[in-house]
C-alpha cells in the first residue's frame, strides 16, 4: 500500500518541468522558481522517494545562471540572505558541500549578510526582503554546518511575540504571530536547544489549530489549508506534540486527491477543502509531505532514499461477459493494484506546470517599491516562496468566492 506522503511526493515529481525544476509565470513571461523547486527537493528527501528527481533538481539549482539568478538576481552588487540560507540547507540535506555548491560558497555568502544585531539581511537595490523564514533557515543551515552564531540565535529568540508565536515581518511596530513563520522558527529553536522558547511557540500553535486539525493562513476563515497545516504538523511532530500533529496529519490526508479523480491528479494534496487545482497543489503537496513525515529540517537526509515516483494505490475495474451466450449481462470485477512507483529511468516532462501567475495588486507592503519587478523579485527570493504563497493563496481564495 502506497503511503500518503509517498503518493503526494510521487505526484509532485511528475509535475516537474523537464524533470528537474518548477517555473513561475509573471505577465506572460516564464521564470525559474527556485523556491518551489527547493520545497519539492525537501519533500522528496523527507518521503525517501523520487531521489532521482531530487538529484536532478539539485543539479539544476547548481547551474551557474540559476544559482546566480537566485542569490543575486544576476547583479554582483546584490545578495539575498534567504536564498543563501535555504540553498545552503538543501545542499547539506542532499549530502553536498554548501561551501562549494555550483562553485559558490553559500556559507560565506550567508555569514557576510549577518548584521551586528544577529539578523541576516539582504543587500539590494530593492530593499531588505528578509523575514522570519530567512532567520530560521539561516540558523538551521549554519547550525547544521558548524554551529549557528550565538548572535543569530539570540536575535531569533528575541523576535518572539508576547503570545508565544513568531512574526513573519521582523521589526514591525506590533509583533504579530504568524503560523508559517512560527513553524519554521520552532524547528530552528529545537535544533539549537532552545526548548523553552520552542515550547511557548508550540503552545501558541496548538492554540490556533482548528477543530478539524487544520491551520489557517492570515485572513482565512475556513478550516485551514495544506500549506500552513503541513508546516505546522512538521513543527508539532518535531516538538513532541503528537496528538496535535496527528490531527494535522489527518487533515492533510483528507485533502489528498483520491482514486475517483483523473489519473494524472491522484495523490496530490489539494490546497484546501474547495478542491484540487494543479497550481495551488504544487506547494501544498510539497509542504503537506513535510507535515505527514514530520522530520525536522535539521535532520533531513538523502540517505536511504529510493528513485521513482510512487503512485496512489487504486482499484482497477474490468468488465467480462458472464457467459458466451449472454447478450446483455456482464460481470464487473474490481481488483486492487499495488503499483507503488514508476521505473527509476522514467523521466516525465511537464511543460505546462504553471506555478504562480502573478497579477498586479498594487505596491508591495513595507517597501514602497512598485509592483511588477519587485513582486517578481519577492516571489523569487523570499525564503520558502513566502510572498508567492501569500499572494497565490489570496488570489486563489478570491477566485473561489
Amino acid at each position: 500500500m502506497t503511503d500518503v506522503s509517498d503518493a503526494a511526493a510521487g505526484w509532485l515529481a511528475r509535475q516537474l518541468v523537464n524533470g528537474d525544476h518548477f517555473e513561475n509565470v509573471h505577465d506572460g513571461t516564464t521564470y525559474p522558481d527556485q523556491g518551489l523547486t527547493l520545497d519539492a527537493l525537501f519533500a522528496f528527501t523527507a518521503a525517501g522517494v523520487a531521489s532521482d528527481s531530487a538529484d536532478k533538481a539539485a543539479a539544476w539549482l547548481a547551474r551557474p545562471e540559476i544559482i546566480d539568478n537566485y542569490l543575486r538576481l544576476g547583479k554582483p552588487t546584490d545578495s539575498f540572505a534567504g536564498p543563501h540560507a535555504k540553498l545552503a540547507l538543501a545542499a547539506q540535506v542532499r549530502g553536498q558541500n554548501p561551501t562549494d555548491f555550483g562553485g559558490v560558497d553559500l556559507i560565506a555568502g550567508l555569514t557576510a549578510l549577518q548584521t551586528p544585531s544577529g539578523r541576516f539581511s539582504d543587500k539590494s537595490q530593492y530593499g531588505d526582503l528578509s523575514n522570519g523564514f530567512t532567520q530560521a533557515f539561516a540558523v538551521l543551515a549554519l547550525d547544521r554546518w558548524q554551529g549557528a552564531p550565538k548572535a543569530a540565535v539570540d536575535y531569533l529568540v528575541g523576535t518572539q511575540c508576547p503570545d508565544g508565536g513568531f512574526p513573519l515581518i521582523l521589526g514591525a511596530p506590533t509583533c504579530a504571530s504568524h503560523v508559517d513563520a512560527t513553524t519554521m522558527v520552532v524547528q530552528a529553536l529545537v535544533a539549537v536547544g532552545k526548548t523553552a522558547e520552542a515550547g511557548k511557540a508550540l503552545d501558541w500553535l496548538t492554540g490556533v489549530q482548528q477543530p478539524g486539525g487544520g491551520f489557517r493562513d492570515e485572513d482565512q476563515t475556513d478550516e485551514g489549508n495544506a500549506n500552513s497545516t503541513g508546516l505546522a504538523a512538521q513543527a508539532l511532530r518535531v516538538g513532541g506534540r503528537t496528538a496535535a500533529a496527528d490531527k494535522a496529519a489527518a487533515f492533510l490526508t483528507s485533502l489528498q486527491v483520491a482514486c475517483a479523480a483523473a489519473v494524472a491528479d491522484r495523490g496530490a494534496i489539494a490546497f484546501d477543502k474547495t478542491g484540487f487545482t494543479q497550481v495551488s497543489s504544487l506547494r501544498a503537496s510539497a509542504q503537506g509531505v513535510l507535515g505527514l513525515v514530520g522530520v525536522n529540517f535539521a535532520d533531513l537526509t538523502a540517505e536511504g532514499g529510493t528513485p521513482g515516483a510512487p503512485v496512489l494505490d487504486c482499484p482497477v475495474t474490468t468488465t467480462t461477459p458472464t457467459s458466451p451466450t449472454s447478450s446483455t449481462s456482464d460481470t464487473t470485477t474490481t481488483t486492487a493494484t499495488t503499483t507503488t512507483d514508476v521505473t527509476a529511468t522514467t523521466t516525465t516532462t511537464t511543460t505546462a506546470a504553471a506555478v504562480v501567475v502573478v497579477g498586479n495588486r498594487g505596491n508591495l507592503a513595507r517597501t514602497g517599491v512598485e509592483i511588477g519587478l519587485a513582486l517578481w523579485i519577492g516571489a523569487l527570493l523570499l525564503v520558502g516562496g513566502v510572498l508567492t504563497v501569500v499572494l497565490s493563496r489570496r488570489r486563489y481564495a478570491e477566485a473561489r468566492k
